[in-house]
């Protein structure tokens, strides 16, 4: 018997973005056919009378929170106050409502950028709050972070079941691909296939192309939260958020070669040490989630591949999310 039906109601916040979507997708294929799926323009997150409001009409029974205000360095950096407020916001308004309104089950989605710049690596789910942050996320962190201990605090205080799941770095259908505000993957697919495209010799990434990243398909995470909500229920004494990663991490270098062979480029990678590297290794402990039953199927090659084909689709037609 899971922890959840197909009889539930579920509601999923940031169901046309990449993680939420691919949430959706792993519940239709479970027989988790009952979802509400609100939009920005259907419900503003921000807004906590709008959000009380629409859950006392659709009485959702299980919630998914995977809304957030999402960057990569750059859109951190120039943007800091949007990254704290706006997260801090929706997650108060989504959880806090939620558990007022008796759901009785929640999953919050947080973020590998949570730990310590220089945490033990592979790292543990016990590393948080051990140490500094790294200063080019830590805005977007410490709302992650919050979201993470009122879900903790609300489920030790009043017995409210929430979760969270910490997802390493995130690729696949869905992702973001504007220049300047897109992760570090998604901005290299497009870079390479611009280069391509245009014939170019070269091609200039940021930094150093040193430090060691993780990378999980969205499909892996979709299958991975469909499985915790299932058959995850923590003990009184156990941490409430699992890590979700594919316990694999490879150099920003070997990651751009990877996308210039996927893409077909074949010129010289340049790379500007001048801009900021980040976190100089960030590799999750996945012991926890593996302990239970879980591991990730999507290859890097594989999921880098079908990527690569539906971002030039998508390029082609002019319909990528930007």
């Amino acid at each position: 018997m899971t922890l959840i039906s197909s009889r539930d109601r579920f509601v999923i916040f940031g169901a046309r973005g990449m993680a939420g979507s691919a949430i959706s997708r792993a519940l239709d294929r479970a027989g988790y056919n009952q979802q509400l799926k609100p939009s920005r323009i259907e419900l503003d997150l921000l807004d906590p009378t709008a959000v009380q409001n629409w859950f006392a009409d659709q009485q959702p029974t299980v919630a998914v929170v995977a809304a957030a205000k999402v960057g990569g360095i750059y859109a951190n950096n120039r943007y800091p106050s949007d990254f704290l407020l706006e997260n801090l916001k929706i997650q108060t308004n989504v959880i806090e409502t939620a558990w007022r309104s008796g759901v009785r089950r929640l999953l919050f989605l947080g973020s590998s950028c949570i730990y310590p710049k220089f945490a033990e690596q592979p790292i543990k789910e016990e590393a948080l709050l051990t140490g500094p942050l790294e200063p080019t996320n830590e805005w977007y962190a410490i709302a992650k972070i919050a979201g993470i201990k009122l879900c903790e605090a609300l489920r030790k205080q009043y017995g409210f079941d929430a979760i969270s799941l910490m997802p390493t770095n995130l690729y696949g259908p869905g992702d973001n691909y504007h220049p300047e505000n897109s992760h570090v993957l998604p901005a290299l697919i497009r870079r390479f296939h611009e280069a391509t495209e245009a014939g170019a010799n070269s091609v200039m990434c940021w930094g150093t192309g040193s430090p060691l990243r993780e990378f999980l398909h969205v499909d892996d995470l979709g299958q991975a939260s469909v499985f915790v909500l299932e058959r995850w229920q923590p003990g009184p004494y156990e941490i409430p958020f699992l890590n979700v990663g594919t316990g694999l991490d490879l150099t920003i270098s070997s990651l751009a070669e990877e996308v210039a062979n996927a893409t077909g480029y074949s010129g010289e990678i340049v790379w500007d040490a001048s801009k900021p590297d980040g976190t100089p290794k960030k590799q999750l402990d996945v012991s926890r989630l593996a302990g239970i039953g879980w591991q990730s199927q999507i290859s890097l090659k594989e999921g880098l591949s079908s990527t690569v084909v539906e971002f030039r689709e998508q390029f082609n037609q002019q319909i990528l999310r930007l």
